[in-house]
């Protein structure tokens, strides 16, 4: 993985390989140079692996797929004393070090210390998520640190369960993100991680203070979009979700500038503009569409439609399809082949 100092993006698959030269391919190419990790693997039909690894100023985050495999870190892989954390793929799976042994089970989490040795083994093929920090970053808000190493930390978790939303929710685009978002973002996990850990009383003040709202407010968003057309969204489903209380989902949106209602409407609007202005669902009725993204009473859905865009939902739809029907004209620079005159 990159080191925490890389902002970078690396791309990984056994699939770009013939199937003889897979193992040796991720051992010298991804394992030795990128994760320092040895391989062996388990499975019968095969062995196959993919990751997606993204470098951020004090953070490496990768992202991938396997076959079952016993995975090394041994003493000549050992390149630096960052700490990194795995995020539970699905099913049963494993992870030794300094003399312990954590039986997970699906979205347990686990801490490891690169500076040791230490195994893990995915017992069958999934998906999994892990991530590397400094750590001095985490020791000054979890100063037993070594006495968390492969130690069971449960899918119950609430602070595990918000890292994981985050963790989600930021390796979609990190490297769009500002070195200002960046930085904040990186924060945020350490804070997150800590939490998770179980950090001091002070620590657990200090990342409550700078990140952890942020953090919710950004989880709540993301579900809220995800979720936008179902009609029993609410502050109260959303608190019930992520383990706190309508109360505050309200506080941290009005924080930001808005209401929970007013953020939810925006979305709702946004996406049935984008809905309107696409000619694939041309029939698909406006009423259809207003149902779509949750809007139960067509005649609110109109009105806050046009206090929104200064335009009608049928106005939207009028511009696409002349729009449309120009570009399918003879003559028209669409509609000429391969996009010429």
């Amino acid at each position: 993985m990159p080191t925490p100092n890389d902002k970078s993006i690396f791309r990984f698959s056994t699939e770009a390989y013939p199937e003889r030269d897979r193992l040796t391919a991720w051992r010298e190419v991804f394992g030795r140079t990128v994760v320092s990790l040895d391989i062996q693997p388990l499975a019968l039909d095969g062995f196959r692996s993919e990751a997606t690894v993204c470098g951020l100023p004090g953070l490496g985050l990768l992202v991938g797929e396997t076959s079952a495999v016993h995975l090394e870190h041994s003493a000549n892989l050992i390149v630096d004393d960052d700490l990194s954390f795995a995020v539970g793929p699905g099913g049963a799976w494993a992870a030794c070090q300094l003399g312990r042994t954590a039986t997970l089970g699906a979205g347990d989490g686990v801490l490891m210390w690169n500076a040791v040795v230490g195994s893990m083994t995915l017992p069958s093929a999934c998906r999994f998520m892990t991530f590397r920090v400094p750590v001095a970053a985490i020791q000054r808000l979890v100063p037993d640190v070594a006495a968390k190493v492969a130690t069971r930390l449960p899918v119950q978790s609430p602070a595990l369960q918000l890292l994981s939303r985050y963790l989600g929710i930021f390796r979609d685009a990190p490297a769009e993100l500002t070195p200002e978002l960046q930085r904040a973002a990186v924060t945020h996990v350490y804070d997150l991680l800590a939490l998770t850990l179980g950090a001091t009383r002070e620590g657990t003040e200090i990342a409550s203070a700078r990140g952890l709202p942020a953090v919710r407010l950004r989880a709540i968003k993301a579900d809220i979009v995800e979720n936008l057309g179902r009609a029993e969204l609410s502050a109260a489903t959303l608190a019930a979700r992520h383990g706190i209380t309508p109360r505050y989902v309200q506080m941290l949106f009005e924080q930001d500038g808005m209401t929970f209602t007013e953020f939810v409407r925006e979305q709702r609007l946004s996406r049935a503009h984008r809905l309107l202005a696409d000619p694939r669902y041309a029939n698909h009725t406006i009423g259809a569409i207003a149902y779509e993204v949750g809007f139960g009473d067509l005649s609110y859905f109109n009105k806050a439609f046009r206090r929104q865009f200064g335009a009608t939902p049928s106005d939207i739809r009028a511009t696409t399809a002349d729009h449309t029907a120009s570009a399918g004209r003879p003559g028209s620079p669409s509609a000429a082949p391969n996009g010429r005159e």
